[in-house]
């Protein structure tokens, strides 16, 4: 039979073997053939596509098996991103023309993916400069999981004053005279900050259709092609999964998602999942959208969110017995769960519990997994081993190993976490980022974190014994992350039978020097055999454009992810700056921290 479509002229990394061919074909949404390119040609019908990608390399389609697109695509076209901005004078200046086009009631929301190390000033705004540059825009920024900063006309749309009441988790610093500052800071979790973003006006339906779909093409334009939905704070099964949902019937998905399902309720998370193992069940849905499982929260008292400005938070008593009750439901109904834990002490008490339940009722081959694990001890990960599970690594250290050191030590973040212990003892480990309200949904990013253990500032963290070679590293954003989905043997290679997603890239993952691999992108992003996203030298075979709505959303004049040639600014790719400043002290409430000595190039 005749395929499809034909790929040749191309340094192609199958991620099997051979490890490398030169030509693929595609029929039927999966991949039909691979090897030379003239066995390869010789199979094209009058009907095939024939691609030449004038020998770039092809990788098999990036899959993150820790994101929250979901949510993020209802938001994407209200936020205005900083990630990748290289200083804070341009994001500032983006900020302030941003909020000269935003209307009212409407805000200007800066929501993650971003950290003032990556910015040339190596600050972060202050709150004078946020409201010089919006007086009358409401503006929300969020930074991490340890604070936002809202100007004077945020502070009023949500009605914080001198008389509001401090909140049970979290704080609202004041001024001598009681009045809010606008400073939020987590204490001892994000809750006050995601419960006043909460509080802004949301999108009209259509609005969110448009946005998540460029959302989706945003996702293509770094060569992502599947995620694992983490679920989320505030997103609620089903009505905030309605807007995907509808997409998936009209066919306009161009990532395929696997999501799980996030409990809202705290003290009452059990009767959440009874209530959703009598709706739908893991499988539920098709290749492109479907059911993957429970979490990543399980229960409320279980949530270490990792805020590196603050001490590791201890986990309530009621804990173990609140876990118990829905890991031993969700066993008893053969769904795959996963559980957000940053700590060893918190995995120390999940996997007790989930020990005590297997003993009961085994959980004989359920794909369950932690999250994050940055502090994991070998002895952990060997429990995790014996019952089966996996551990989902994203980058977040590359967001903030900086506070982590400051407060632990270098040593101590040498391992944060220990992804080569985790290969070794044969734990089976996804890569993705935790996109997008605390780091970018730049894959290239956590592989670059991966590869040189540094941070995004450009601080080593780790040494060659806990960093991957490159050819490890994108195993796991592929092949890895397909078992978070219960998909292994399906996706993630460049083989025969396996679906036919992959991208073409701006430049050679494999031989760039490795401060490049931050950069590159995808000029070629292919789904189920489609071209989704194409640019450059393939421009011509791109989808139709979309439009942006509404009107004065920021993607229509920012896009998402910084683009330097797109916003016109003046940096010259080519030369390298090296500065270094003196050793300086950032404020936070209660602590000066020292950073030392900031070096670094762009």
């Amino acid at each position: 039979m005749e395929p499809d479509c034909i790929l040749h002229n191309a340094r192609i990394a199958t991620n099997g073997v051979p490890s490398f061919v030169e030509a693929l074909a595609i029929k039927d949404g999966k991949i039909s053939a691979v090897g030379s390119a003239d066995e390869i040609l010789r199979q094209r019908g009058p009907a095939t596509k024939v691609i030449d990608c004038g020998s770039r390399t092809v990788i098999p389609g990036l899959n993150d098996s820790h994101m929250h697109p979901i949510r993020g695509g209802l938001n994407y076209n209200m936020e205005l991103r900083w990630d990748g901005v290289p200083s804070l004078a341009d994001a500032l200046r983006m900020l302030k023309e941003q909020a000269a086009r935003t209307p009212a009631p409407q805000w200007v929301r800066v929501v993650g993916g971003w950290t003032e190390f990556q910015f040339a000033e190596r600050r972060m705004p202050t709150l004078d400069e946020i409201n010089a540059v919006s007086p009358d825009t409401p503006v929300f920024v969020l930074h991490l999981y340890d604070r936002a900063l809202l100007n004077a006309a945020a502070l009023r749309a949500v009605g914080y004053t001198k008389d509001t009441s401090p909140p049970p988790a979290g704080e609202i610093q004041r001024d001598r005279h009681g009045n809010p500052t606008g400073l939020l800071i987590a204490k001892p979790n994000a809750m006050i900050l995601y419960a006043t973003l909460a509080k802004g006006p949301k999108l009209s339906r259509e609005d969110q259709m448009n946005s998540t779909r460029l959302f989706m093409r945003e996702l293509n334009r770094f060569g992502i092609t599947s995620v694992v939905d983490a679920g989320g704070g505030f997103q609620n099964y089903p009505d905030d999964y309605e807007v995907v949902r509808e997409l998936h019937e009209r066919g306009e998905m161009t990532v395929r998602l696997a999501y799980n399902l996030f409990t809202q309720k705290p003290k009452q998370e059990l009767g959440d999942f009874q209530s959703w193992t009598r709706m739908t069940k893991p499988g539920a849905g098709d290749d492109f959208y479907r059911v993957n499982g429970a979490g990543e929260m399980l229960v409320y008292s279980a949530a270490d969110f990792e805020d590196f400005l603050e001490p590791r938070p201890d986990m309530p008593e009621a804990m173990d017995k609140e876990l118990e009750a829905v890991v031993r439901h969700l066993v008893e109904h053969r769904w795959p769960f996963r559980l957000h834990a940053t700590y060893d002490e918190t995995i120390t008490r999940a996997l007790d519990v989930y020990e005590a339940v297997n003993r009961e009722i085994p959980f004989d081959g359920l794909h369950w997994f932690f999250d994050h694990c940055e502090t994991i001890s070998d002895r952990n990960i060997e429990r995790i081993k014996a019952l089966g599970g996996g551990i989902a690594v994203q980058d977040r250290m590359a967001f903030q190993g900086e506070y982590f050191v400051d407060r632990y030590g270098a040593q101590q973040a040498q391992r944060t976490p220990p992804i080569r212990r985790m290969l070794e003892l044969g734990v089976p480990v996804g890569a993705g980022t935790d996109a997008t309200r605390v780091s970018s949904y730049n894959p290239f990013l956590s592989l670059y974190w991966l590869i040189t253990g540094k941070t995004v500032g450009g601080m080593a963290l780790y040494p060659d014994s806990n960093r991957l070679d490159r050819r490890d590293a994108l195993r796991l954003y592929t092949a890895g992350s397909s078992w978070f989905s219960s998909e292994d043997g399906k996706k993630g290679l460049i083989v025969p039978e396996h679906l036919a997603d992959l991208c073409v890239l701006s430049a050679d993952y494999f031989t760039i020097p490795e401060e490049e691999i931050k950069r590159l992108e995808s000029v070629l992003t292919i789904v189920n055999g489609q071209i989704v996203y194409a640019n450059g030298p393939f421009a011509k075979l791109a989808p139709p454009p979309l439009p942006v709505s509404p009107d004065w959303s920021p993607v229509k004049k920012y896009s998402g992810y910084f683009n330097q040639l797109s916003t016109g600014q003046v940096r010259n790719q080519e030369t390298t700056i090296h500065l270094c400043r003196p050793r300086r002290k950032l404020w936070h409430p209660g602590h000066w921290w020292d950073f030392g000595c900031d070096c670094f190039a762009f």
